[in-house]
């Protein structure tokens, strides 16, 4: 059975115990439709709300000890798979995500839910840090910014860490995720946007007039000032400062003005701190962006028997 690392909480387990925030994240839950996918139920703190919506219910658990538990306190219609979540096979028909994640998984678990095909929202819990910058509070990341254009990030609220037993050492936020009806970019596009958001991250120079103008033809580069001045963006404006239309909007424009991809893109590897484009160097930002471009395996996990199947749940409910 896999694991997160050895030690008394190998599996992330801080289990969600407030009951306040418990409601909060079924009720942001209740606004959606459709099949519910939970990540990580643990002892069932959110599970067994979820149940009593009366939708189609699957939740994804790694630690065998809580399969076991929740078998005995689950809904038999509920449907139960011990297993990882990073190596289970999502289901491609519309659904509903929720879970408290593990804080040192958080990434990982992010990019298992943005590159899946069928989810239409996501209700996650994760470190307050990663909550704000997914959804562009203080600057977005270039994580953010590659996903903008089909996803939209809201954050829903802090949760402190007194709500969690045991405690972690940092507050928890509660991240939705919605998947836009009107994509601002079209799919068939998702390669070359990501490549251009990369571009723009790691590009020369301070600034977006000076990031942009490096990136096209000299003879477009009064067109790229012109632009920005046109659409109120300061000139001094770093990528983390854009908001998602703009990001659109920018990419459209530059690529009729010539800009095409000249490297490796990719999905930006960490939710760390927003860089400001070429003010932090280029070399970094390549190097990280192209280790996020690795796709995670996935494999469907053994049947665990009696009806419930088997995900790296994460143990947190």
């Amino acid at each position: 059975m896999p694991t997160y690392g050895g030690g008394r909480h190998e599996h992330g387990q801080n289990f969600l115990t407030d009951h306040r925030l418990i409601a909060r994240i079924i009720d942001l839950v209740a606004r959606t439709d459709g099949p519910i996918v939970e990540i990580g139920p643990g002892h069932g703190a959110l599970t067994r709300d979820l149940q009593e919506l009366h939708r189609p219910l699957t939740a994804v658990e790694i630690d065998a000890k809580n399969v076991r538990r929740l078998e005995r306190r689950l809904r038999p219609e509920v449907e139960l798979i011990h297993g990882d979540f990073l190596r289970w096979r999502m289901p491609e028909e519309p659904h509903v995500v929720v879970g408290n994640l593990p804080f040192h998984q958080t990434t990982a678990m992010l990019r298992r839910v943005l590159h899946a095909p069928g989810w239409t929202h996501a209700v996650l819990l994760v470190q307050w840090e990663v909550a704000r910058r997914r959804a562009g509070v203080g600057g977005a990341t270039m994580m953010t910014a590659q996903w903008w254009p089909w996803v939209d990030f809201s954050l829903e609220g802090r949760v402190p860490s007194t709500a969690f037993t045991p405690a972690p050492t940092v507050d928890g936020g509660i991240l939705t995720m919605r998947r836009r009806r009107d994509a601002l970019v079209p799919v068939r596009e998702q390669k070359r946007y990501r490549e251009f958001v990369h571009a723009v991250f790691s590009g020369r120079g301070h600034g977006l007039v000076a990031v942009l103008t490096h990136l096209v033809p000299p003879r477009r580069r009064q067109e790229v000032k012109a632009r920005l001045a046109r659409e109120a963006i300061s000139p001094t404006a770093l990528p983390k400062d854009l908001v998602a239309e703009q990001w659109a909007m920018l990419y459209a424009a530059m690529t009729e003005w010539g800009w095409a991809p000249g490297g490796r893109g990719g999905d930006a590897s960490q939710d760390g701190a927003p860089r400001g484009g070429a003010s932090r160097g280029g070399s970094g930002g390549k190097a990280r962006a192209a280790r996020d471009g690795r796709r995670e395996r996935t494999q469907e996990p053994r049947r665990a028997g009696a009806g419930r199947r088997g995900a790296r749940g994460g143990s947190r409910g």
